[in-house]
């Protein structure tokens, strides 16, 4: 490909996958109790849990500038151009760090805000490599993922509100009612932020909220895609048995009849927020089906 993709473990994708596809990934740094790790590298997600669970102080930060610079200097030796897919700017700086840093490469570096993550990020980078195999620029891959940029949802239910109160969403007296009345909130990303949309008592009825708030959106914004078979329905989750994954894929299976479904686990700048046991459930526009 004359065009390099490239993209960060906010979407979720693995080290094996990006190989696979043939596009580079760069590890997202989280500072645990004043350490910095990297995810994939050091950070392991069986260990990000295990410091998350112990109470540790676990925060995200921006992919290193110099890394950045790095990486792309270095697909640019044998590529005409890059694509560089980062989380939305509405829910990291990384983007707006990486657009000031890609105006010195006079286009060559092309930086995509289409305001996703995790696994709708994870089909963009899908949609960017079936783009740049029919040999499209940087700058038209990068208009064709911005022109979809708002044909994607995510809901997500938490099942503890510990991680909430700790990032600064919920008052200790809302965790608290909260707990004691095993309300579960689900929360929302469409557009560029995370956002509550509706709070219930149990995961069962949440998983339910979650499903018709999904049929919702596929009948309404997604209507015309749907009807064409363009949509990507996703499941995902952060830490759950695999018993409770597989039950959840087959809740959504037998809501949408016909629709294929693809699953993989939130990226772990989701999970500071949700903690173990979330689920989720997405759906975008597609150029190119996720195989995984």
């Amino acid at each position: 490909m004359a065009t390099a993709i490239m993209t960060d473990t906010n979407s979720g994708m693995t080290v094996e996958e990006a190989d696979r596809l043939g596009v580079t990934l760069a590890p997202m740094p989280f500072i645990v109790d004043g350490r910095t790790y990297h995810e994939g590298i050091d950070l392991p997600r069986e260990r990000f849990f295990q410091l998350l669970q112990g109470g540790a102080d676990v925060s995200t930060s921006q992919v290193e500038p110099g890394n950045l610079i790095l990486a792309w200097e270095d697909l640019l030796r044998s590529h005409e151009g890059v694509v560089y897919i980062p989380m939305s700017s509405g829910l990291s700086g990384s983007c707006v760090t990486a657009k000031a840093l890609a105006s010195a490469y006079n286009g060559r570096v092309q930086v995509v805000d289409n305001h996703r993550i995790s696994v709708t990020q994870r089909q963009s980078v899908y949609d960017a490599v079936s783009l740049a195999r029919e040999g499209r620029t940087a700058l038209e891959i990068l208009e064709a993922l911005e022109a979809d940029a708002y044909y994607a949802s995510i809901y997500i239910a938490v099942d503890t509100l510990e991680y909430l109160r700790k990032g600064g969403r919920l008052s200790s007296t809302e965790s608290l009612v909260g707990t004691v009345l095993q309300i579960k909130p689900v929360l929302q990303i469409s557009g560029e932020k995370l956002v509550p949309f509706k709070k219930v008592r149990g995961m069962k009825a949440a998983r339910k909220v979650m499903i018709d708030a999904m049929l919702t959106d596929a009948r309404g914004l997604f209507r015309d895609f749907c009807r064409w078979g363009e949509m990507q329905l996703m499941v995902s989750y952060s830490d759950v048995p695999d018993a409770v994954r597989d039950s959840w894929l087959e809740e959504v299976a037998a809501a949408f009849p016909g629709l294929s479904i693809v699953h993989a686990p939130l990226a772990l700048s989701i999970c500071c927020h949700t903690g173990p046991g979330a689920l989720g459930i997405g759906m975008c526009h597609f150029h190119m089906p996720t195989n995984g």
